[in-house]
């Protein structure tokens, strides 16, 4: 099984041959919304989740971090948000934001 590190290494490659250098922020945020749509259509099609994931990973790279960087940043936030409070959820259809310190 890949590291996600050799798996980012491997996007990169494939990512830049088929759809060119350059940051596409913009292309890959409508497409990430189109996605979205999919998955609420089925949200039990866990490709559709994938393909959100993916294409968050090909930005993050095009923005300029390594492998590494990311890799790193995924843990790093997601110890912060297990030390974040959280409010309660309104509804299963609502956001659930942490509470910010004032």
């Amino acid at each position: 099984m890949k590291t996600l590190e050799e798996y980012l290494e491997d996007q990169r490659e494939w990512s830049t041959r088929v759809f060119g250098d350059g940051k596409r922020t913009e292309g890959i945020l409508k497409h990430i919304a189109k996605e979205s749509t999919e998955v609420r259509d089925d949200p039990e099609d866990l490709m559709e989740w994938i393909d959100i994931a993916i294409l968050a990973l090909d930005g993050a790279w095009r923005a300029g971090f390594q492998p590494e960087e990311i890799v790193l940043a995924l843990v790093e936030k997601q110890e912060i948000n297990f030390g974040r409070k959280w409010n309660v959820p309104d509804s299963e259809n609502e956001a659930v934001e942490h509470i910010r310190k004032r």
